[in-house]
């Protein structure tokens, strides 16, 4: 059954408001990484917590997974198609916090 939104934003952010989502995305429209790359890009984040995020992008198919059969494992994870879709959206957040950042520190 779908989720049923009372408005764009909030169908928006069910997608990308997570704690690191757009982070992963900002990353990941670069092209396809590993997951230890995503991990070494996101120190901050907690294994547990960068799993969640991304299996929950996975889940709204913003993001494919691919496993590898070797050992040690090898995981890699891209945009889909739906995902490119949010790149003008990730792109905007960057300009704007590009932005932000540059009046904070004139404003220090």
């Amino acid at each position: 059954m779908a989720a049923v939104f009372s408005c764009p934003v909030e169908a928006s952010l069910s997608i990308i408001g997570g704690k690191y989502k757009a982070i992963i995305l900002w990353h990941l429209m670069s092209g396809t990484l590993r997951y230890s790359e995503l991990r070494h890009l996101l120190p901050q984040a907690t294994p547990k917590m960068l799993t969640q995020q991304l299996r929950e992008l996975e889940k709204d198919a913003v993001i494919h997974r691919e496993v590898y059969p070797v050992v040690p494992p090898k995981t890699e994870y891209s945009l889909t198609e739906y995902g490119q879709s949010l790149s003008p959206i990730i792109r905007a957040m960057c300009d704007w916090g590009s932005q932000h950042m540059s009046e904070q520190i004139q404003a220090s």
